[in-house]
């Protein structure tokens, strides 16, 4: 997994959206965060300068300054909300999903709500050993671009 500066975030890859909402996880974020296929996780916004998104076991944010979002009684955090539909905490959007087989499927319409387009290219991100980051801008999305190693993930456009 590269290190696209050094001291910087290292990454493993880009992922491009499918036209369902289909995300690839890179197998090598797949194995590191510990994802199972069938695990609900927490979807939470990606920093104000590389937007995206990202993803967290609801367990790990319990333990994190985002139990705040956690207490709220908001039907995120016990699955009370309908699967990928998102609910805002503090002006900001949330949602959760079921992870499948390497992948997640976040519906457009709230992919849209973290600013993200069915075909975007998202970089993944080693993010805090809490979530795993999925970028759409900023430094470090345009250093990645300067890559053109980097390996891009991708499922069929379904």
């Amino acid at each position: 997994m590269p290190q696209l500066v050094k001291g910087g975030k290292h990454v493993f890859g880009w992922s491009r959206v499918g036209l369902t909402g289909c995300i690839v996880v890179p197998p090598a974020a797949w194995d590191e965060y510990g994802l199972k296929q069938s695990a609900k996780m927490i979807l939470m916004p990606g920093s104000r300068t590389s937007g995206g998104f990202g993803l967290a076991a609801p367990e790990s944010l319990g333990r994190s300054p985002l139990a705040a979002v956690v207490a709220a009684p908001n039907g995120l955090w016990n699955f009370q909300v309908p699967e990928g539909v998102s609910v805002e905490f503090s002006g900001r959007p949330y949602a959760w999903i079921t992870l499948g087989d390497g992948s997640l499927r976040v519906p457009p319409p709230a992919l849209a709500k973290f600013g993200i387009e069915v075909g975007s290219r998202l970089l993944v991100v080693r993010g805090s050993g809490r979530a795993l980051g999925f970028a759409v801008r900023g430094p470090i999305v345009e250093e990645a671009g300067k890559h053109p190693d980097l390996e891009i993930f991708a499922g069929p456009l379904t």
